[in-house]
């Protein structure tokens, strides 16, 4: 038999509906971000990154390396095993208490990425809980999706950020248990859940809570703690879910909530027993992350304003940006072979680099470039990175919109 023959079909499929990924040679250089070195098939060249989920840069902050550094110096670079063979190492501890003091919870549990969080917090959780009826938002994450499935719980799915879908079915079912799952922001479309709204369903129906703040913590709040803290309802929410990987600049994810619901998912969840630990050095940067954010704001402050900017420029000059109220920037192409060679354009003639998005991360026809500023991106790449948009739009006849007088 020719199993070699059923990988070349797969991957030609990929290439016969253009959402072939190509991902790109880079090496980040701490201290020069957001530049870096591209190792390009003609040899190095500098480029700008304007994707990265390192939205404040934390990942070459000088407390987060030295943390790194010190903590592999004196612990050694790995964990050991998993925590049931090797022990939990003190940095993990450590970490655990400041994540539930971030959220203003009882207790957190650390896995190896925020996918596996929510594919082993949310599958675990749902068992665990009789006759569970999980109602996901529409644009859920795969990982939460991926979560759902694994449960092998019923679910119904609610329209994108609509409460009165989600209210229809939530009385449909009153008196079942039932756990609402959803992200506080969506990092494609940049929109953001109306969390207060949803506690309010899920108290009078008497259900769960389950938030994904991937992409707000850090972000949002007076102290980093995400959407939740900045709405006031972080204390309404049961469980909480986030990432050290992007605005902390570091690798990881985790939950936080009750201490008992916490000590169900780690005395039964897989995905946290059968994996090893994060390294004590990535937890120890993970922590002067988070405790550097809890006490600073510049960052956060610098960014929304870098943000705020790149659409302004970009709108003015015509490019498409598609609406969003937080740090996330889309710009739509609709064409995923359009999008493709926009980005390959931007990267080999002008330096910056922007990874295209296409099905199935966002729907198809919906194919966008993803930007996302940072508090080190000054104005003068700005004004590049507009310049550079414009001349790659005119070149593929990609369609501009009307420039708008206010922005300018």
């Amino acid at each position: 038999m020719d199993y070699s023959h059923f990988f070349d079909k797969a991957l030609d499929r990929l290439h016969d509906e253009r959402r072939y990924r190509v991902f790109a040679d880079l090496e980040r250089i701490a201290g020069r971000y957001p530049h870096a070195v591209w190792h390009s098939p003609k040899g190095e060249r500098n480029v700008v990154m304007w994707c990265s989920n390192d939205y404040l840069g934390m990942g070459q902050h000088p407390k987060v390396v030295g943390a790194m550094v010190e903590t592999a110096t004196r612990t050694g670079t790995g964990a050991g095993g998993t925590r049931n063979i090797a022990g939990n190492n003190h940095a993990l501890i450590q970490l655990e208490a400041e994540l539930a003091d971030l959220h203003g919870k009882e207790a957190a549990l650390v896995f190896t990425s925020g996918y596996v969080s929510n594919q082993t917090g949310i599958s675990t959780l749902a068992k665990l809980i009789p006759n569970c009826l999980i109602l996901s938002d529409a644009l859920n994450h795969n990982s939460m999706i991926e979560g759902i499935r694994q449960s092998g719980c019923e679910r119904i799915v609610f329209r994108h950020n609509d409460t009165a879908h989600l209210e229809e079915i939530m009385r449909a079912h009153r008196g079942r248990p039932m756990l609402v799952a959803c992200e506080s922001l969506y990092s494609m479309d940049g929109d953001i859940a109306p969390l207060a709204k949803i506690c309010d369903l899920a108290e009078r129906y008497g259900a769960m809570t389950y938030v994904d703040e991937v992409h707000a913590v850090g972000m949002y709040g007076p102290r980093g703690g995400g959407i939740a803290e900045r709405d006031g309802v972080m204390h309404r929410i049961d469980l909480l879910e986030g990432t050290l990987a992007k605005s902390f600049g570091c690798l990881g994810g985790y939950i936080a909530g009750k201490a008992n619901v916490i000590d169900a998912i780690r005395s039964h969840a897989p995905g946290f027993i059968f994996t090893t630990a994060l390294p004590p050095a990535v937890c120890s940067a993970a922590i002067a992350a988070i405790r550097h954010l809890k006490t600073s704001s510049w960052e956060r402050e610098r960014q929304q304003d870098r943000a705020a900017r790149v659409k302004a420029i970009l709108i003015a000059a015509g490019i498409p940006v598609m609406s969003s109220d937080t740090h996330i920037v889309p710009v739509f192409v609709g064409d995923p072979e359009l999008c493709k060679k926009a980005s390959d354009l931007l990267l080999e003639e002008h330096g910056i680099y922007i990874q295209p998005i296409n099905y199935p991360t966002v729907p198809k026809g919906t194919e966008r470039l993803r930007i996302t500023p940072t508090p080190f991106h000054d104005d003068g790449l700005i004004d590049q990175l507009a310049n550079s948009m414009l001349l790659v739009w005119e070149r593929l006849g990609l369609q501009l919109n009307a420039k708008s007088l206010a922005a300018e």
